[in-house]
């Protein structure tokens, strides 16, 4: 990957922060992402739902709340944006089962975007019914299709785009963190983007470098921003506003958790080996590269076609979907000393505000109609009723 982006920067020139991320996560020959299964405690870094059921569990619940609160549409749609092991999805998938009386006569199926062909591999071990046999068809936007455990259709897709519009919960768990971001730096001169250069120094090493001039990413900068150095990920604009047409268009709600800010950090640009900070221009490819979420940014993409709510601490969200009553139910349940001392570990991973609890945020971009309560009348003069609130960011309560 090393002699790759050096053969690059010499033939091209000084690569931006963006270009960098994108070839070394992505690049289908070398990708970090492409080839490995980065996750777990054998990987390079450890995601919530590898570390307790409970997490899954209540975002499952926070879907069929929605889906209640909007009147129980015949048919939805789950899709998960870069779904990992297809552990949380798994941990979804049986809530669904268990609410089966609730959900009985809705139309369910399942629609992950991934580009990674060895996670979806691990995704359908995962997820899908052995005794049925995978379709599988590289050329077409939908590269793999199958059955869950539990009987519910379930394709996978490279591209948000190609799933098909109708009514859907999406979900984004540490997805947006790893679209690559552009950088850039206030000088005297004004906002200048942070290049990634050969150092002249070393021959094969890298170093970062302040572009001469202007650059046409820098359209993305806020023109009262207030911070002197900001990072901006285009892919993750042009993602929100899809969603938020498509929730505009056809109802449902789009659930994103990461860690992030709400447009208060500066320099979040940051690598992982082996659960451990690497820095981010030694070996190239062997390491997770990640970037704080903006979610100022976020909302300010959805460009008011849907409303926008949080970001909140995953703390709070958390113990708003009553992790604490599913927390207790679960250590009545175990007998095994370990299991229980599993379940306390993970709840504290999940919810201590120096582990998880407070590094993580919850955002939702939900249709305007959900929040301000629709009328089934056809008499307007009649009193709207009021919307149920939204679980999660204030607390869940069952109707």
């Amino acid at each position: 990957m090393l002699r790759h982006l050096m053969y690059k920067i010499k033939s091209t020139g000084p690569i931006t922060v963006a270009e960098y991320m994108k070839e070394v996560l992505t690049n289908p020959a070398k990708g970090y992402y492409v080839y490995r299964d980065m996750l777990g405690e054998k990987g390079d870094f450890i995601t919530s739902p590898e570390i307790s059921q409970i997490f899954g569990e209540l975002l499952g619940i926070w879907f069929v709340s929605e889906w209640m609160a909007t009147g129980k549409p015949a048919a939805f749609q789950l899709v998960e944006l870069g779904p990992g092991r297809g552990t949380l999805a798994g941990d979804i998938l049986r809530v669904f089962s268990q609410l089966g009386s609730v959900l009985k006569n809705c139309d369910i199926s399942i629609h992950l975007v991934e580009v990674s062909q060895k996670l979806s591999e691990i995704q359908a071990l995962t997820l899908t019914d052995e005794k049925v046999p995978l379709e599988q068809s590289a050329g077409s936007p939908v590269y793999m299709k199958g059955v869950t455990k539990s009987g519910i259709p379930i394709s996978w897709y490279r591209d948000l785009q190609d799933v098909p519009k109708a009514y859907s919960f999406y979900l984004a768990h540490e997805f947006f963190d790893v679209l690559p971001v552009h950088k850039f730096q206030k000088t005297p001169q004004g906002w200048r983007e942070v290049f990634v250069d050969i150092d002249p120094q070393v021959s094969d090493k890298l170093r970062f470098v302040l572009a001469p001039c202007a650059t046409p990413a820098e359209a993305f900068i806020q023109h009262d921003e207030t911070r002197d150095h900001v990072e901006v990920s285009p892919d993750a604009g042009v993602i929100i506003q899809e969603l938020s047409q498509r929730i505009a268009l056809t109802g449902g709600a789009a659930l994103i958790a990461d860690y992030g800010h709400d447009g208060t950090k500066t320099d979040t640009f940051r690598g992982f080996c082996g659960h451990k900070l690497h820095d981010v221009l030694i070996a190239p490819g062997t390491a997770d590269l990640t970037a704080d979420v903006d979610f100022s940014y976020l909302r300010r993409m959805a460009q008011e076609k849907v409303a926008s709510l949080g970001p909140i601490k995953q703390q709070t969200f958390l113990k708003n979907m009553g992790i604490d009553v599913r927390l207790k139910v679960l250590l009545d349940k175990s007998d095994e000393p370990s299991s229980r001392q599993q379940l306390l570990q993970g709840y504290d991973m999940l919810m201590n505000p120096k582990k998880m609890g407070e590094r993580f945020n919850f955002f939702a971009l939900l249709p305007h109609q959900r929040l301000r309560g629709r009328s089934h009348q056809r008499n307007d003069c009649q009193s709207k009723p009021s919307p149920s609130p939204v679980a999660g960011f204030s607390e869940l309560a069952w109707q």
